[in-house]
């Protein structure tokens, strides 16, 4: 291993990361038959195959697992010391990579754009998906932090709370319901619900309640998609549960409106989380304190 170079193992965690030669090419910016070339020289120099084609897909064998796992530390501690460096001299420089569900989308970029204000210099990676990829890049170690609002339980993690997040009810401004006061849980048992996909957090919160009161309602429609389902629910075909966070301009502008239903607001929390044992780089530790600060000013609309 001490033949290998820097470039043979950043052409090979780059492969292994896409699972593609062409793409770590493109990300790269060099040629596929140069990407060959260097996996095949690392491939010489440990004595073993570090991938495996079958079909079209291109897997890790045992050894490349284990040359992604060292690979991935390498690359992260000598990142970590170049912010160090950075940090000494009186800048923070580096990449900060953040993993958020999609709900976090009307947040994040308020809080992250405030720190990318005051370090100037970084660059960020900000992913967003919904709760069941984001367990998949945590298992996988793609990101330094993650935002959500159910950490999975079966993951050994750094959980710190940092903002509330209230589900509530949502219709229509025009809905029979509205404007009505104290309503029955049991009352929308007859509604047509828009509900967000299966996996993800909102969805598993809303089916606690739901199920802890034996109530079964009528799911007409399923999005993974927090504005199709809020145009839904605009059009009239149905009621949803959403977080109060992605209804604040709708609400204010009164094309939404929060219904008064006993058990709800669903109280949640926000999460920033990492695998436990992780070691943050200065970057993270830096957004991680920042996120605490400023999620404290954040403007939430009231439901009333």
């Amino acid at each position: 291993m001490i033949q290998a170079t820097l470039h043979q193992l950043r052409v090979f965690e780059t492969v292994a990361r896409h699972g593609s030669f062409t793409r770590a090419a493109e990300e790269l910016s060099i040629t596929q038959p140069t990407v060959s070339t260097q996996i095949k020289h690392l491939t010489r120099t440990i004595g073993l195959p570090l991938f495996e084609q079958i079909g079209k897909q291109l897997y890790l064998t045992q050894v490349g697992e284990e040359l992604l796992n060292t690979c991935q530390t390498i690359f992260g501690q000598l990142a970590n010391f170049e912010m160090m460096v950075a940090d000494l001299q009186g800048s923070k420089r580096g990449k900060l990579r953040l993993g958020v569900v999609t709900t976090a989308k009307y947040f994040v970029p308020r809080l992250l754009g405030s720190f990318c204000r005051q370090h100037p210099d970084i660059d960020v990676s900000l992913q967003v998906s919904n709760h069941q990829k984001l367990v998949q890049r945590m298992l996988q170690n793609q990101d330094d932090l993650y935002i959500l609002s159910h950490p999975p339980e079966d993951i050994d993690l750094a959980v710190t709370p940092f903002l509330d997040n209230p589900l509530v009810v949502v219709a229509s401004r025009d809905h029979p319901l509205a404007n009505q006061p104290q309503i029955p849980l049991k009352r929308l048992r007859g509604e047509a619900f828009i509900m967000r996909e299966q996996g993800s957090g909102t969805r598993r919160a809303v089916q606690q309640v739901f199920d802890r009161h034996k109530l079964t309602v009528n799911v007409r429609l399923e999005f993974s998609s927090n504005e199709a389902i809020k145009q839904s629910v605009m059009g009239g075909l149905g009621i949803s549960v959403l977080s109060l966070h992605c209804l604040r301009l709708d609400y204010q502008q009164g094309d939404l409106t929060i219904l008064n239903v006993k058990e709800f607001p669903i109280p949640c929390r926000w999460y920033i989380v990492y695998p436990s044992g992780k070691q943050l780089s200065v970057l993270a530790e830096g957004f991680l304190k920042h996120l605490l600060l400023e999620s404290q000013r954040l403007p939430l609309q009231q439901a009333s």
